[in-house]
């Protein structure tokens, strides 16, 4: 009966009038119908979109089958590798840092060079990804970003003049910011399950922030303390395999319509047009408040799990495997991204941010007044579960708030200038940090964290229409 009902209205959005049939034929008819109509569905005519790489006749979407649902897990679980290899980079620079500043005989402030150039490399990838997207898809863009990785770790594990080394986190810095824009767009446009997938991708980059420190801390007691990126230039070189051959330079439509997923982000004439979505864009408030929280979030999690291990040597006396704490916030950071999904499903997701936001800064008072190296770390731990769950429930938001049309480039803008966090708050404190010393570190996250907090209450809780 129900699959009576599903061809019938398959049927009816059929763009051309059934053929008449004749009694003996209709049976057969039917049959060759129904066969067709469920390996493929017509969702209307193909949209002048200027996408290079789609070629989808007419938008053509597969239907949902056992294979298009085991496709639609590899794409998950390789958009997942490439979270990993986000978290890793992000995670390798705190342990480092130390050997950094010895080897190239530098203090804080040209040390932090490496936050600015990554910077650069963050912005330009935010302001160029809806463009570049629009151009040759998301499958290509997604290449050329881990590819870009690829380069700048070759640039960094030879250990190369301090400008050169610098100029690698720049071109790693682009091409991490157009795979987190391109992974998260990707996912915040899925139908099924969004946000708790959401909340499993930016798990599996704790994941990869929590393995990182636990290998750069040994590479930092070695000698060849650069050869860290060998390993860091392997797993980019296996993200770029695996982007290559499961997405296969294809836009994000074709590989939606894979996995049994139409388009959704249709919207009023003219929003095809790359300047009119840049403009559509760029009037959201909600859009520009999403994404100054998430760079004040994002420089808070990597300042804090960067500088903690200089702030724990300098401060508390702690030994050469202070690096592990580091690692003990990133695993902090994967435990409350998955172990806290069904308190943030109880109490409300927006509710649970403030709530967050607000423990964290208690805790952080723990790390800067009581001079205890065991609590500090403990506290930053926890610090890590609280943080964790707030990146994936602002992008969930995001998809509930702003225009299904603009999602993708909108998530994109939001994950690539939110990225530049990564840089602008770990250069702020290797600044203070050469004039005042690393104790400015802990004023300099509670304040980020209030105001994270601020921000919030102004990022709206329903959608506004825009003209």
């Amino acid at each position: 009966m129900d699959e009576a009902v599903e061809l019938s209205s398959i049927r009816a959005r059929s763009p051309q009038p059934p053929e008449p049939v004749t009694p003996a034929a209709t049976v057969n008819d039917d049959e060759k119908s129904c066969r067709k109509s469920l390996e493929m569905v017509e969702t209307g005519p193909a949209e002048n979109s200027g996408s290079q790489s789609g070629e989808v006749p007419s938008k053509a979407v597969s239907a949902v089958t056992p294979a298009s649902r085991r496709l639609a897990r590899i794409q998950f679980a390789t958009l997942c590798w490439t979270l990993f290899l986000a978290g890793w980079n992000d995670g390798t620079t705190g342990p480092l840092l130390p050997r950094i500043q010895k080897v190239y005989h530098v203090g804080f402030a040209v040390v932090s060079l490496t936050f600015i150039f990554n910077c650069v490399g963050f912005l330009t990838a935010a302001a160029t990804n809806v463009w570049l997207t629009d151009r040759l898809g998301f499958g290509k863009v997604m290449v050329i970003g881990s590819l870009a990785q690829v380069v700048g770790y070759a640039l960094e594990a030879p250990a190369p003049p301090f400008p050169v080394f610098v100029l690698g986190y720049a071109i790693n810095g682009f091409g991490l910011g157009l795979q987190d824009a391109g992974s998260n767009g990707f996912v915040a446009s899925l139908k099924e399950n969004a946000a708790i997938k959401m909340g499993i991708l930016h798990a599996i980059y704790g994941v990869g922030a929590l393995c990182s420190p636990l290998v750069a801390t040994q590479f930092a007691q070695l000698n060849r303390w650069s050869f860290h990126y060998l390993v860091s230039l392997a797993v980019a070189l296996l993200n770029t395999i695996l982007l290559v051959a499961v997405f296969r330079f294809k836009d994000q439509d074709y590989c939606l319509s894979q996995i049994g997923q139409a388009p959704s982000h249709e919207g009023p004439s003219g929003t095809d047009s790359n300047g009119s979505k840049y403009k559509q864009m760029f009037r959201l408030r909600t859009l520009h408040l999403m994404a100054i929280f998430i760079l004040i979030y994002v420089g808070v999690e990597v300042t804090l799990g960067g500088w903690i291990v200089t702030y724990v040597i300098n401060l508390r006396g702690g030994g050469p495997d202070s690096g592990y704490i580091s690692s003990g916030f990133f695993g902090g950071l994967t435990l409350g991204r998955v172990g806290l999904l069904w308190v943030n499903h109880k109490i409300g997701e927006r509710r649970a941010i403030f709530i967050y936001a607000i423990i964290a800064i208690g805790l952080e008072l723990v790390v800067w007044l009581v001079p205890s190296l065991i609590g500090g770390a403990v506290a930053v731990s926890f610090v890590g579960v609280l943080l964790g769950p707030i990146y994936p429930i602002v992008m969930n938001h995001a998809g509930r708030v702003l225009p299904p049309w603009l999602l993708t480039g909108s998530i994109g803008w939001i994950a690539g200038f939110g990225q530049a966090g990564s840089a602008v708050l770990p250069f702020m404190t290797g600044a203070l940090a050469s004039r005042v010393g690393i104790k400015s570190l802990q004023p300099l996250l509670v304040s980020m964290m209030g105001f994270m907090v601020f921000l919030w209450a102004l990022v709206p809780n329903t959608p506004r229409r825009i003209e």
